[in-house]
């Protein structure tokens, strides 16, 4: 299974899991109309908007059981259904891409090694990150190339699920890929293989400074491998914490990372249909080294929530361009037969309260190019660090002089 299905079909997403299994009290119902009936309820009881977005949620009950004859006809029927809400992130995912999405929580994956997202300019697919010692690194796909043709076949105007569809296969077989590149197109045939995702990457930028790259949300092994890098740059006195293209994932990962650079304050607050809850750090605080965070318009969701906190909590400086803007959470419902649906069952505000939803979070300091970006965000540390060894140097000399 691809990694491009596992990792982009989070595009956008903050996520909870939870299992909802067909309820035995349905079983004279048809298999392929319980399913669809089960859909239907399970957004009805959890939808955020009590209102359906305008919808008469009551009128599609039972409003295709005629038509509904088998399971291809269920699925057909509850996406047209859930289509009316007008909500990308309520949807249904069949057992193949619930497949890659339990995949990509366990960090597992077959593919090539890609991170693709579709561009708001144009609708294009466009690579936002080749992982390290991926088939696709090693055959050398790049940042910012464009996919023009997936196994001959167009790709443009699909979405990043279907351009999935196209890309998954088993491993050790061969993928045609053609993608743009400042104009020129440039073909590659890469051979798929078994991937471990690593969410994380840290390393010293000079001896005073490190880096932390956080790629996505969605491994279950993101906050323990953002623990390992913290504890790895530990002798380090300032973090840039890069949040660029990470699209989002896990919503326990983001109160995580939150609590272990945030001494004290509130991460977020979600607002249900019947409850307002706020999320506060667990006093576990790892560091309290300054930070800068990298954003851009592709870093989403969870990135958001994340960086929301430490701008608000006046914990870190927001360094980039405006977020993509995507305030909603959604609920993983299990369905029989290895399938699942997204339910948006939330909405959230930064602890100022904040309603980044299709607006997205304003940097502190706006930079486009992304050199520049990162330029930015040493000059930033290396005053902070300066202003910090000189503070502590008068306060010894104080002493001393007491003494």
């Amino acid at each position: 299974m691809n990694i491009f299905k596992r990792i982009f079909v989070f595009l956008c997403l903050v996520i909870i899991i939870q299992l909802n299994l067909c309820p035995s009290s349905y079983a004279h119902k048809s298999q392929s109309t319980e399913f669809y009936h089960q859909i239907w309820q399970l957004v009805r009881d959890n939808y955020y908007d009590p209102n359906f977005h305008g919808v008469n949620w009551k009128q599609y009950e039972h409003k295709y059981d005629k038509q509904i004859k088998s399971m291809a006809d269920a699925y057909r029927y509850s996406n047209y259904m859930l289509s009316s809400l007008e909500d990308p992130y309520t949807r249904l995912l069949d057992p193949s891409a619930y497949g890659d999405e339990s995949d990509a929580i366990d960090s597992k994956v077959v593919g090539i090694g890609i991170n693709i997202q579709q561009s708001k300019a144009d609708g294009s697919l466009v690579i936002t990150r080749t992982l390290e010692d991926s088939p696709a690194y090693e055959a050398g796909l790049k940042e910012d190339d464009v996919l023009i043709s997936i196994d001959n076949h167009n790709a443009v105007g699909l979405n990043p699920e279907q351009a999935a569809e196209l890309i998954r296969g088993a491993a050790g077989t061969k993928l045609d890929v053609v993608v743009r590149r400042q104009n020129t197109n440039l073909a590659f045939n890469i051979e798929r293989r078994q991937i471990t995702i690593h969410p994380v990457t840290a390393k010293k930028i000079s001896d005073d400074i490190g880096y932390i790259q956080l790629s996505t949300f969605i491994s279950g092994d993101a906050a323990k491998e953002f623990k390992n890098a913290l504890n790895k740059l530990s002798s380090t006195k300032g973090i840039i914490l890069d949040l660029r293209s990470n699209p989002g994932g896990l919503l326990s990962n983001a109160f995580k990372i939150a609590s272990m650079l945030l001494p004290q304050g509130n991460i977020v607050t979600t607002i249900s249909r019947t409850d307002c809850a706020t999320n506060y750090t667990s006093g576990k605080c790892l560091t309290d080294m300054p930070i800068v965070v990298l954003v851009d318009e592709e870093s989403a969701s969870a990135s958001e929530i994340l960086a929301g906190a430490l701008k608000d909590n006046s914990r870190a400086l927001i360094v980039g361009t405006r977020t993509y803007g995507k305030g909603l959470v959604q609920e993983i419902n299990q369905l029989p037969g290895g399938a699942a649906v997204h339910i948006t069952v939330s909405k959230y505000l930064t602890p100022s309260g904040l309603d980044i939803n299709k607006i997205g979070i304003s940097p502190d300091v706006v930079v486009q190019n992304k050199a520049e970006q990162l330029a930015t965000a040493k000059q930033y540390l290396t005053q902070q660090i300066a202003y910090r060894n000189h503070n502590n140097t008068s306060l010894a000399n104080t002493a001393v002089a007491i003494k």
